[in-house]
This record gives C-alpha cells, sequence and structure tokens, in this order.
C-alpha cells in the first residue's frame, strides 16, 4: 500500500484553524466523562469543506474512518500463573518459548516453565534473542522456530523479546517468504499479512515498548545501518499478560529507558496527524494501516499513559523497591501500547531508527550485553529527540502541546499558543535532567555535526512514521533541511 501524508504550507494553515477549534482540551475518561475531541463540528459545515478542499490533493481521498485493534491483555501480581492454563484452553500441543539468556535465569521464566508443565503443555526453549535485535538474530530465531515444529508461541521478556517472537510467528506462518516480504516499504516490500496467525501470548518482563499490544514488530538491518521493522494487525498477540511481579528485577537504568519509552509512545501518539487528514483513503478496509493517526479512542489511553508516566517514572527510577510506581508504570506502558499501536508515533521515532542503528560504539549501563548497545528508549535513541521535536511539532496543534506540558506541572494559564513548543520542551528538558544518569544529547553517543546528514537520511526512509509527523514537508529537499535543524538541535542540552 502506497503511504502519503498532507502536504502542509497553505492546507496545513487552514487546518490549525480547525485543531483550535476540535482539539482545545485533553479528552476525558470514557466511562465517567465526554470525550471532547469532536469531529463533527455541527452547525460548520461550510468551514470544514473549505478546509477539506485545501486539505485532500487532486485525485485523493481523505480518509474518513479509524480502527482500534489491540491483544487481549491481563493485568495482575500473579497472574503468569495461568499461562499454562491458556495453552491448555487453546489446545495448543506444542509451545515455542521465546526469551532471552537473562530472563532465561530468573523468576518470570521460572513461573512460566512451572505454570506449562502444571498444565502438561509441551515446550521448546529459544533462548538467544539479542537485546535490540539484529535481522541475522531475528533469522536465527524463525530457523528454530521452523524446526521446532509448535502450533502456538509465548514470549517472556522485554520489547526485543516480544518483537523476536512476533516474526518468529509470522515467518513460520508463511515459510517460503523472503525476509523483506513484510518488511515496511521502502526498505521491504511491506507486502500485507493475508491470513491468521498461530497463538501468541506475551509476558512483559519490562514497562516500555507497550508490544504485548500491537502489532509492531522492530529490529536493525545491519546492512543498511537502520532500525525498520513490520506493522500490521495481524501481528498483534493473542494475549498479553503484564504482571507486576516480572519487573521486579529491573535495574535502574533499564526502567528508566523503557518509561522513556512509554514516555514518547504517549507523547507521539497524542499529537500525530488526526486520523481524518490521512491521504490516501485505502482503496479497501483490509489495507489500512496499523498506525493512522490520533483519534477519539487512542487520545484517551494516550493521554492517561502519559500522565502516569509523568507522576510514576521518577519515583521508579530513584527507588527500586517502590512496587506500586514499578506496577503503575508497567500499565502505562500498555496504555501507551493501545495508544500509539493504533495512531501511531512519529519524529522522535523516526529519528531514532538510524541513531541507535548506526552506533558507534556506545554501551549503555544497566544492560547485561556484550555488544554496543542504545537502548530504544535512552534519550538518545527516542526522547533525546523529544525537546526539539515538539518545540517543531506544537505549531500544528498549540492547545495539545500546552495540555502536555500541564502534566508535567506547568502554569500553562497564560501562556500565548505561539509558545507552546518552547513550553513544552523545557518542560521535557527538565523532565529528562531530573531523572538522571543519561545522556544529554547525541553528542555524548558519539555523534557529531559531521553524522548529521547520515542520521537525515537514515531518517527518511521511515515512511511509516514521517507520515504521521505534523508540520513536516512533504517535499525532500525541505524535509532535509527540517530533520537537519531537528537533529542540531538534539546535539546537547
Amino acid at each position: 500500500m502506497a503511504s502519503a501524508r498532507l502536504v502542509p504550507t497553505a492546507r496545513s494553515r487552514a487546518l490549525s484553524l480547525l485543531h483550535t477549534i476540535q482539539y482545545t482540551h485533553p479528552p476525558a475518561c470514557p466511562c465517567h466523562g465526554t470525550v471532547t475531541h469532536p469531529h463533527h463540528l455541527a452547525g460548520s459545515a461550510s468551514l470544514l469543506d473549505r478546509v477539506r478542499s485545501l486539505a485532500t490533493p487532486s485525485g485523493s481521498q481523505r480518509e474518513y474512518a479509524f480502527e482500534i485493534a489491540a491483544s487481549n491483555i491481563r493485568f495482575g501480581a500473579g497472574s503468569t500463573r495461568e499461562v499454562g492454563m491458556d495453552f491448555a484452553n487453546l489446545k495448543a500441543k506444542k509451545v515455542v518459548i521465546i526469551t532471552d539468556k537473562t530472563i532465561q535465569q530468573l523468576a518470570p521464566m521460572k513461573t512460566t516453565i512451572s505454570a506449562l508443565e502444571s498444565a502438561g503443555v509441551k515446550y521448546d526453549i529459544f533462548s538467544d534473542v539479542m537485546v535490540e535485535p539484529k535481522d541475522y538474530s531475528v533469522k536465527k530465531a524463525i530457523e528454530f522456530g521452523k524446526n521446532a515444529k509448535g502450533d502456538a508461541y509465548l514470549a517472556v521478556g522485554g520489547g526485543s523479546v516480544m518483537d523476536t517472537a512476533k516474526m518468529v510467528n509470522l515467518y513460520t506462518n508463511f515459510p517460503e517468504a523472503d525476509f523483506l516480504d513484510f518488511v515496511n516499504a521502502p526498505i521491504g516490500k511491506g507486502l500485507p499479512i493475508t491470513k491468521a496467525l498461530s497463538p501468541l501470548i506475551c509476558i512483559p518482563t519490562t514497562a516500555g515498548t507497550g508490544s504485548e499490544t500491537t502489532g509492531t514488530a522492530i529490529f536493525d538491518l545491519v546492512d543498511k545501518k537502520a532500525k525498520t521493522g513490520i506493522a500490521h494487525r495481524m501481528l498483534k498477540p493473542t494475549l498479553g499478560i503484564c504482571d507486576p511481579l516480572n519487573t521486579c528485577s529491573m535495574p535502574a537504568a533499564v526502567q528508566v529507558s523503557s518509561g522513556l519509552d512509554v514516555l514518547c509512545h504517549a507523547l507521539e501518539s497524542y499529537t500525530a496527524i488526526p486520523y481524518n487528514e490521512r491521504v490516501p483513503r485505502p482503496t479497501n478496509p483490509v489495507l489500512r494501516p496499523a498506525y493512522q493517526g490520533a483519534n477519539p479512542i487512542s487520545d484517551v489511553f494516550s493521554f492517561a499513559a502519559l500522565q502516569m508516566t509523568v507522576k510514576y517514572l521518577p519515583r521508579a527510577a530513584r527507588d527500586p523497591d517502590d512496587r506500586e510506581a514499578q506496577s503503575q508504570m508497567l500499565l502505562a506502558a500498555a496504555l501507551a501500547g493501545l495508544g500509539f499501536g493504533n495512531a501511531g508515533v512519529h519524529l522522535c521515532h523516526g529519528m531514532s531508527y538510524p541513531i541507535s542503528g548506526g552506533n558507534k560504539g556506545y554501551k549503555h549501563l544497566g544492560y547485561q550485553v556484550d555488544h554496543p548497545l542504545i537502548p530504544h528508549g535512552v534519550q538518545v535513541s527516542v526522547a533525546v529527540t523529544a525537546p526539539a521535536v515538539f518545540q517543531f511539532t506544537a505549531p500544528s496543534n498549540p492547545e495539545r502541546h500546552l495540555a502536555a506540558a500541564e502534566v508535567f506541572g506547568v502554569d500553562v494559564s497564560n501562556i500565548r499558543v505561539e509558545d507552546a513548543g518552547k513550553v513544552l520542551s523545557n518542560a521535557l528538558k527538565e523532565f529528562l535532567y531530573k531523572l538522571g544518569d543519561q545522556p544529554m544529547g547525541i553528542k555524548e553517543l558519539g555523534y557529531t555535526r559531521a553524522d548529521i546528514q547520515q542520521l537525515v537520511e537514515g531518517t527518511i526512509p521511515q515512511h511509516r512514521v514521517l507520515m504521521l509527523a505534523p508540520n513536516l514537508d512533504e517535499d525532500l529537499d525541505r524535509q532535509r533541511g527540517e530533520l537537519i535543524k531537528l537533529f542540531e538541535d538534539s546535539l546537547e542540552y
């Protein structure tokens, strides 16, 4: 499916007026209030028609619908013990477990094995998942999955484990497919997944990616020095078991890195272009992308996840024994997954892929790995660009950016809308600084101004997320200039 997005300039200025009317307040709880996100603008048909005429390029149609798709989620301390019964209920004959060598030795895995054996479920274990998986490590796991001949899959670990398990499930169900067949275009062919996959249950041991809820799997394509992935509804797990007992052993550095991923998932999905600004409309609903733009349902999850992260991540970082904070961050990760898994992310993630994929040798503290590693959530990979990104995107919808700044404790009552980006940027800088022990800029990761052009060229192919970025110009030359400025502004704080 061809991906496209709105050309800014005159249309974006007209849409900014519509945003001012439509997106003034954060969403209320759907159970106890009205979602203040009206897309109908009763009595304003002429205004809406004028905006639509500007917003829709000749010969294409605007999107008019969104879909919500997510895994079933079970949340509760001790719920890992039920996984054996889950597979028995699914009538699984043999489960292929995907994990990594560290998690294999820890309590979550031991509880999982006990649960499977108590239920009489047979299993094989693959434990060679890489943190921040590479294409070759994923292919190794896929080969194991094909040889194991299981009829169900189980991931026990962080986002790297869950994403690897999704790809094992996919390629064992499409054994003749080339590895790039389903990878997002233009890096891969971006082919749709045309049939249901085998049951997959995910048990997260970190509070970050929300991968237990989404149909997204990310990996490093080594020869291109860039991150890419696969995104499709069919890829989402059958069930995510979110057991707070499984995140107790996270080192502080992992807790912070994972939590920053939640932060950016929430902020990016909340500020993505609205679903009904995306063009073209798919010719068949099966072609509607997983990442669709902000919508009234994703907004509720994304905004709640942002509030929880701002409240609980500093507590979890300060005190490794704060079980309430850890539990709430696991819940926030799932909520953010429900939000961004349908709305999508944009510039922070698009820019993070070449930063992480082109790592020059940085190894982040707190991760037990024997290779250079920039974890996905570390400020330099995702959150380090956030202050620059949200200052850049604010003119598209200043009210939403001010609502986000208010979550960080800023009094926005007398802030001018034209200052929304600066206010949110400063709030993010202060929040990141107070977390401590993080690189404050990509310079600390070994990048210099001379590397920016390469980072920009690694960002441009990330169409799947860039198409959702407010304010980003569609003209490639102007887009390069905007990305250069964003990377320059992210060099150091």
